[in-house]
């Protein structure tokens, strides 16, 4: 290693170009080995590219925005409008696009249990079910049953059962231990080759006027660039051809703390299919104008649909009703289950990159000066929907497909025991619906039986197991 006497004539240059020299402000007092950490640290930054996200975002703070208007019903499949032979139909062309192996899935799962009181990713979070399985094991199970009802539905003397791939993006944070999971669990049942692991890029955290914030005098602070780093993750790691090679065509994009998320859905994708839209999402109505969701919006006439966060949505409006209805006017809850066309997620990776706009999150950030206040700079998964020439929405029952396992139990809402009651009900009337009884010794209410996703993804195929069988609460049904 050479002894870094002073900073590099070159990359000082390029610093003071960019505004950001004072970077090596501290570079006299520190050792040698420190000073080529500082020097690598520098160099592994794009910095033509993060200065021109940096002046953008700043840049496109306070300009003014097209005015809002609700969603056209037009765009929106709701659950009292849908019909059975609809339902039936999606199903089919889901199932067999699935066994066509059109269909990936995608993981948003960059973040830690932090807020659970756990360091471990969060998909690795028990939530104490009656079989103990965590989030990920749920999933990568439900990955198993479409799997088998795509063979299934084929049944004409087809080979082998079709495979899914699921591509998981992790964080720094959260990478080594998210592949240790999976291979010390042999992941799940699934085969090894059908999962590729890929990492969310960072950000450098910034002050107000858009200055690296300094972690040690020898590293610029850094923070996960959001879920909407996954179109440049996939971008640059080579992913998005590695798609088209494997003939996918549709990607179903999650987020990992929904404990009823349905996995690769059928009927969401032959509804996808359907519509013949580049982008969809799955929402659920607003229970009350306060509550703190995103909702999806029209930005200005005839514009694209976009999800406006809650704290972003003029109070007035959030309350606004529609006439007609009776309803809120702003009501389509978004929830973080999207589906896009590969094409689709092409477009977005390079309109984002051309953009360069980012969110700013006001954060402490840990510097050489304490806490700091400064700026995080994130992209947002659904940041891809002012770029969809058409977008379809698709209403879902929250009480059948969303249980958030966010804050830690002892919170008022979105817990892992609010998580695991939701999943115990609904599996409970699945059984009940099937032919079966439960007995219970505490409220029901309070408990409930836990159907295993390698019996059934959404109710179907129980009578075999369930009729006229007594389950005492709580319990799993397993095979």
């Amino acid at each position: 290693n050479t002894v870094v006497a002073s900073p590099p004539q070159a990359l000082m240059e390029r610093l003071k170009d960019y505004g950001q020299e004072d970077a090596f402000a501290l570079w006299d007092e520190l050792s040698s080995q420190e000073r080529q950490l500082l020097v690598d640290d520098i160099e592994s930054l794009d910095l033509p590219r993060v200065d021109r996200i940096i002046r953008c975002s700043l840049r496109s703070q306070g300009l003014p925005v097209a005015a809002v208007e609700p969603v056209p019903e037009s765009d929106v499949s709701a659950v009292e409008g849908r019909t059975m032979e609809e339902r039936e139909r999606w199903w089919k062309m889901g199932l067999k696009a699935i066994s066509d192996g059109k269909l990936a899935v995608l993981l948003l799962s960059g973040g830690q249990g932090t807020r659970l009181g756990s360091s471990d990713p969060k998909g690795c979070f028990n939530i104490g079910l009656p079989s103990g399985k965590s989030l990920l094991q749920i999933q990568a199970e439900r990955i198993l049953c479409v799997q088998k009802l795509a063979a299934q539905a084929l049944r004409e003397g087809s080979v082998g059962s079709p495979q899914i791939h699921w591509y998981i993006m992790t964080s720094p944070f959260t990478d080594e231990p998210t592949r240790k999971y999976f291979e010390s669990h042999k992941y799940f049942g699934l085969e090894a080759e059908q999962i590729t692991f890929f990492q969310q890029g960072t950000m450098p955290c910034v002050s107000k006027d858009g200055r690296f914030v300094m972690e040690t005098p020898y590293r610029v602070a850094k923070a996960p660039d959001g879920n909407g780093g996954v179109y440049t993750a996939l971008k640059t790691s080579k992913l998005l051809e590695d798609m088209a090679l494997r003939g996918i065509k549709y990607l179903d994009c999650y987020g990992v703390d929904n404990a009823l998320v349905r996995v690769a859905d059928p009927t969401f994708l032959g509804y996808f299919m359907d519509k013949g839209v580049d982008a969809a999402a799955k929402v659920v109505r607003k229970a009350y104008p306060q509550e703190k969701v995103g909702v999806f919006v029209r930005r200005g006439k005839g514009g694209p649909l976009t999800v406006v966060e809650y704290s972003e949505l003029d109070p007035t409006l959030a309350s606004a009703i529609n006439q007609e209805t009776g309803r809120l006017r702003f009501c389509w809850s978004n929830i973080c289950l999207h589906m896009f066309t590969l094409d689709f997620l092409n477009q977005v990776a390079n309109g984002l990159e051309k953009d360069s706009i980012y969110h700013l999150a006001e954060k402490k950030i840990a510097s050489i000066h304490g806490q700091t206040p400064g700026l995080k700079l994130e992209q947002f998964i659904f940041d891809a929907f002012p770029y969809a020439p058409s977008t379809a929405l698709f209403e879902v029952l929250r009480d059948e497909e969303f249980a958030p396992v966010k804050n830690a139990n002892g919170s008022n809402f979105d817990t892992p025991d609010s998580a695991r009651l939701l999943v115990l009900r609904l599996h409970t009337r699945w059984v009940v619906a099937a032919g079966g009884f439960v007995t219970h010794s505490v409220p029901l209410y309070a408990t409930g039986v836990e159907v295993s996703p390698l019996c059934s993804y959404a109710g179907e195929n129980l009578e075999a197991i369930c009729r006229g069988r007594t389950f005492h609460a709580p319990c799993e049904i397993a095979f």
